[in-house]
């Protein structure tokens, strides 16, 4: 990683689309604000130490990596916890044994492996089933409860209908800065919200507090969230995200790998889980967002660190009523186009925007699909296809990224075995002719 050449990325793309970048930084609220929020009403989380922490390493990646890098919530631990109504301790704990697990996955080269052999139908398909997860996900819990006029004047139907449109325009108008202009209008309807019932933030400074699980903390955290936490982890925050990165930044000087993505995670969660931060990750669906909205750079994400940092500071908990009022509308709205967003990677599966295609053709990915295409016969484009759709298929169906993972690769092992019983059957046919095959 060329730290000189990462930077000097950052700050030419900076200057030369410095609207682009900021807008394209806020395009992954959508999935961290509700659940920020919503850990913090419970108490689960320390809203304050969730921004402060998120923001250092929303600074960190855009400086280390260069790429529009998000700063996530572990989504299945999330959930896990709102619905059980987790203690600090047992959330911190959840995030603390996901970060030993990817750690120790990591350091032993297991993770590397993993990663070489799984087959790209299956990252394809992983990748397709999280913008469908999302978008699902946006219609039924953000957007479900809202009617043509409540709950308020500022998120209702209309809105949501009218950021839909607005969003729209975007695919022919690439330079508006969507989801700038949305959070700016949102903000603001959260602003005369909380006004309205007396709960605008106030100058609070940060306390530091530190979070030491229990035994119990340990065996509830860890087995209840932190199992169900890894697969997603693995898949869809470092081998995702990875590909995802060399599929919408093809140019960048310097890709990040899976290692470096995995250490990354651990250390994030390493470091905020013991101050009562939410455990977080970096996932495809917020590289995709903020993509969407405009970021090319690690910039992107700097700025939003920093922004984070200040009002976490000094604003901290007294927050939380402000990013109650926060209109749903708008958040579900940028949280679809996100989905959007990582859908269409799925396009390129069977044309050059699949590395392992132009890469057992020995060209480079700038090749255009039809120059590629005619490598694959209709029966192995068929093939891949439905291996990609399988493993979405089952990934939404079921809810779980390691379902769709396992159905995707029995899928692809199936159409497999053909070829592997042609291999042996020559081999031993040969055996039996005196004939080495090497």
């Amino acid at each position: 990683m060329n730290l000189r050449q990462t930077t000097a990325h950052n700050l030419s793309t900076f200057r030369k689309h410095y609207v682009s970048e900021i807008s394209g930084s806020l395009g992954d609220l959508g999935t961290f604000l509700p659940i920020a929020i919503a850990l913090a009403v419970n108490n689960t989380v320390s809203l304050s130490s969730t921004l402060i922490f998120s923001g250092i390493f929303n600074i960190l990646t855009g400086l280390f990596f260069g790429i529009p890098l998000p700063v996530q919530p572990m989504k299945a631990i999330a959930a896990v916890a709102i619905a059980r109504k987790f203690n600090n301790g047992a959330i911190s704990a959840a995030g603390l044994f996901v970060a030993a697990f990817i750690l120790l996955f990591t350091v032993t080269g297991l993770l590397t492996r993993f990663s070489n052999a799984i087959p790209i139908p299956i990252i394809k398909g992983i990748q397709v089933g999280a913008g469908l997860s999302l978008i699902i996900a946006s219609s039924s819990t953000l957007l479900s409860s809202l009617t043509w006029l409540s709950p308020s004047w500022g998120d209702n139907r209309l809105w949501a209908l009218a950021a839909f449109l607005t969003l729209l325009t975007t695919n022919t108008y690439r330079t508006i800065p969507y989801a700038l202009l949305i959070f700016l209008l949102g903000l603001l309807f959260a602003i005369i919200l909380s006004a309205q019932s007396s709960s605008l933030p106030s100058l609070t400074l940060w306390r530091p507090h530190f979070s030491f699980p229990g035994s119990h903390d340990w065996a509830v955290g860890s087995l209840d969230a932190g199992v169900g936490q890894i697969p997603l982890t693995t898949l869809n925050s470092i081998i995702a995200v990875v590909h995802l990165a060399q599929d919408l930044l093809p140019s960048h000087p310097s890709p990040p790998t899976t290692t470096a993505i995995a250490l990354s995670v651990a250390a994030m969660n390493f470091v905020g889980c013991w101050f009562g931060a939410m455990p977080v990750c970096h996932g495809s669906g917020g590289l995709a967002a903020q993509y969407r909205f405009g970021a090319r750079s690690g910039a992107s994400v700097v700025f939003l660190g920093v922004f984070k940092l200040i009002i976490g500071l000094f604003f901290g908990e007294s927050l939380v009523g402000l990013l109650k009022r926060f209109p749903t509308a708008l958040l579900g709205v940028m949280v679809i186009a996100a989905g959007l967003e990582l859908v269409s990677v799925g396009e390129s599966l069977n044309t050059s925007g699949a590395r392992d295609i132009w890469k057992a053709a020995g060209r480079s990915s700038g090749l255009v699909g039809e120059e590629i295409a005619p490598m694959l016969t209709d029966v192995e484009r068929k093939r891949r296809w439905t291996v990609m759709m399988v493993t979405v298929g089952l990934l939404v169906g079921f809810k779980n990224d390691a379902v769709g993972f396992l159905a995707g690769l029995l899928c692809h092992w199936a159409f497999e075995i053909p070829a592997l019983v042609e291999r042996v059957k020559r081999r031993w046919e040969a055996r039996r002719g005196g004939v080495r095959l090497e």
